[in-house]
């Protein structure tokens, strides 16, 4: 019983089953059907309402929380800097950006890549990236038909 009386303020804090304590207290834990230790830690899974916990039969907040404020981040504004380094390119707390090189320290198949994406009419058809390219197309115009339609 003395063990109960100093677990009591702690079980009600964690918002445990403490109903069962004068069931474990008197003796009676037969009809418990577990132990003492076990049953004096569960902790409650449903909501006050009756509800399921987290199913939406809890109280709810009424009113506007408040505005939440947007984060200024820092914008390079250094012309020097954006020149010579890759802003932003440092994740890490401390160290500096990494430097940009010559055109002549980088390899030369850098500079001959197309970065233009194909046109339907360039790609093979018998490509992956063909009939995907196709069905995004054939969902764009039947979304396009469906806004024009009148109900």
């Amino acid at each position: 019983m003395l063990l109960l009386r100093n677990l009591y303020p702690t079980l009600v804090k964690l918002n445990c089953n403490v109903a069962l304590l004068p069931l474990i207290a008197s003796g009676n834990s037969a009809s418990l059907h577990t132990t003492a230790i076990s049953c004096a830690v569960v902790k409650k899974t449903t909501a006050a309402a009756g509800g399921v916990l987290g199913l939406g039969k809890g109280k709810k907040k009424v009113g506007k929380v408040g505005a939440v404020e947007k984060k200024e981040l820092p914008v390079e504004t250094d012309p020097e800097k954006l020149v010579s380094q890759v802003c932003g390119s440092n994740i890490y707390i401390t160290g500096e950006d990494v430097k940009l090189k010559d055109d002549s320290e980088y390899p030369e198949w850098l500079w001959t890549l197309d970065w233009a994406p194909k046109k339907l009419d360039e790609l093979d058809p018998n490509t992956k990236e063909y009939w995907k390219r196709v069905l995004a197309a054939g969902m764009r115009r039947n979304n396009r038909l469906k806004s024009m339609k009148k109900f």
